[in-house]
């Protein structure tokens, strides 16, 4: 059982920046991609950002290509997204998912991830 814990939302105002946080525990952290999701409440998860074991591979939703960051520290089982220039409409529930099953390359779909952490609310005032 892989346990994944997403800290770091908040409130920020319009053009502003925060870096959320997804710590893995449960089980050796060792070859897993990782992605970032946006979930709006009653609505499908949306991909924004994956990237692979050796961080050799990211990939980004093109909504957020420039401004957002995906990185990971394996000694710390940490991965982390860092938002920066974030717009209003960038407010929601945001979630991290491991997967464990492909080592290389992109997937944009939530049904490729197969441990999720709860999510934590971003919030872009104008």
């Amino acid at each position: 059982q892989v346990q994944l814990v997403v800290s770091g939302g908040g409130l920020v105002q319009a053009g502003g920046s925060l870096r959320l946080s997804c710590a893995a525990s449960g089980r050796t952290f060792s070859g897993y991609a990782m992605g970032w999701f946006r979930q709006a409440p009653g609505k499908e998860r949306e991909f924004v950002a994956r990237i692979t074991w050796r961080s050799v591979g990211t990939y980004y939703a093109d909504s957020v290509k420039g401004r957002f960051t995906i990185s990971r520290d394996n000694a710390k089982n940490t991965v982390y997204r860092q938002m920066n220039t974030l717009k209003p409409e960038e407010t929601d529930g945001y979630a991290c998912a491991a997967d464990t099953k492909v080592a290389t390359g992109n997937c944009a779909r939530p049904s490729g991830y197969n441990y999720w952490g709860q999510g934590t609310q971003v919030t872009v005032s104008s």
